[in-house]
């Protein structure tokens, strides 16, 4: 069972994931859709691996398919890892 996760450890991995898939660094929030980050699925794949690496939370298809912004993903994390 992974340990629960802050909001604060979710960002900081969502948001340097962000980074490394190629969003603009200036634009990803909390507010900011994916689509405004232009991160399509590939790139959603990408980041919920490294979030399973680093955080051991699993995100399936099912989890980040109906993700819009950045918070959604945050929320969704931490609220897997509980």
């Amino acid at each position: 069972m992974p340990t629960t996760v802050t909001t604060d450890d979710a960002e900081r991995v969502v948001f340097a994931g962000l980074a490394e898939v190629g969003a603009d660094e200036a634009a990803i929030s909390r507010a900011a859709t994916f689509e405004e980050l232009d991160v399509d699925s590939l790139d959603l794949v990408e980041i919920a691996q490294v979030v399973e690496d680093e955080l051991g939370v699993e995100l399936r298809a099912d989890d980040v398919k109906e993700l819009r912004t950045v918070g959604d993903a945050i929320d969704v994390i931490v609220a897997k890892s509980a």
